[in-house]
């Protein structure tokens, strides 16, 4: 287990009861069954909060406070819960981290208006937070809304491809999809808002998202490979439901520009297979082709570049080499 995979462990719990303070009961009874209660309860099933936790490290980094950072990292999480909820209709999933997505339990209304909901707290988690002065608090929710901008941008080209059938995608394309739906809340804006948070200076500030922005793509990659072959992923329900979904992954286009049996690959990815068999048959085809090594190295030569500038960039400290380990755990886990 590398040392931030046990700064997560140490640290989820105690920030998953900081957020369970955001859900009031409403004004009305039926509010809490309706709206506050489901949405609480989502987000008690918890991921890794690799998000919240390393805007906190990024403050410690740059010489601050961490404990100044909890709002501002409540609100990035609060956007993450948003964000699955609303895929998770848009990609008809069924589970979400082992359990019935949100809109399977309660319907697409209601989940939908929770989603909205945990949007409306993103806002507010750094608007009602009394640490922070007016000036800090407005580049913070700059930095949220440019966020959430960059995020949905990436999330019409990943459906619009899917939408219109479109497999000319190239892998410049791709990156640039995954950069804007994933690298940016999943790495960059959590790390720059920490070290806004933080104190520290511009060049830090850039310092910080650049290697966020790497990471968070190495992240998306790592994901993206773990849904084709990961060891854990192939005991749960959506194992290559990328395949299933005709989703552009990096190993799937690379795939499409390179196999020598292209049309096979692309009637698999078009039919929305659900067998094993044709499943596996898609990942033998992307592995012949080099595609799915082609993935893992780009990902950890993007950790590797990004490790050696914040090396350079950041004193040393323990936060610092913390978020190097992140680095490495992107590209390094297993599920």
């Amino acid at each position: 287990m590398t040392a931030f995979e046990l700064y997560l462990k140490r640290n989820a719990t105690k920030f998953d009861a900081y957020l369970a303070e955001f859900f009031a009961d409403g004004t009305h009874a039926d509010m809490k069954r309706y709206l506050y209660g489901p949405l609480k309860e989502y987000t008690r099933n918890a991921g890794k909060r690799h998000r919240p936790l390393i805007c906190l490290l990024a403050a410690e980094a740059v010489g601050g406070d961490p404990k100044r950072a909890w709002p501002s990292a409540a609100a990035i999480e609060h956007f993450h819960t948003a964000a699955l909820i609303h895929d998770d209709i848009m990609d008809s999933s069924l589970t979400r981290r082992g359990e019935p997505c949100l809109h399977v339990v309660e319907g697409d209304a209601l989940a939908i208006n929770s989603g909205d909901l945990a949007l409306s707290l993103v806002t507010g988690a750094v608007v009602n937070d009394p640490g922070l002065g007016d000036a800090i608090k407005l580049r913070v929710l700059k930095e949220l809304v440019d966020m959430t901008t960059r995020t949905i941008e990436g999330q019409a080209l990943d459906i619009g491809w899917a939408r219109d059938d479109r497999f000319d995608i190239t892998v410049d394309d791709y990156l640039a999809m995954a950069n804007h739906k994933t690298a940016f809340y999943s790495g960059a804006v959590p790390l720059a808002i920490g070290a806004i948070v933080g104190g520290g200076t511009e060049e830090q500030i850039a310092a910080l998202r650049s290697f966020g922005m790497a990471a968070g793509l190495a992240f998306q990659i790592q994901d993206d490979v773990l849904n084709l072959v990961g060891t854990r992923e192939a005991t749960k329900k959506d194992f290559r439901s990328d395949i299933t979904e005709g989703k552009r992954t990096l190993a799937a286009v690379h795939a499409l520009q390179y196999s020598p049996r292209r049309e096979r690959l692309l009637a698999i990815l078009a039919s929305r297979a659900e067998d094993p068999a044709v499943l596996q048959e898609a990942v033998d085809l992307m592995t012949e082709a080099g595609s799915i090594d082609f993935a893992r190295r780009y990902a950890r030569d993007l950790v590797l570049d990004a490790k050696a500038e914040l090396e350079a960039a950041l004193p040393k400290t323990k936060a610092r080499d913390l978020l190097l380990s992140m680095a490495d755990f992107f590209v390094e886990r297993d599920n």
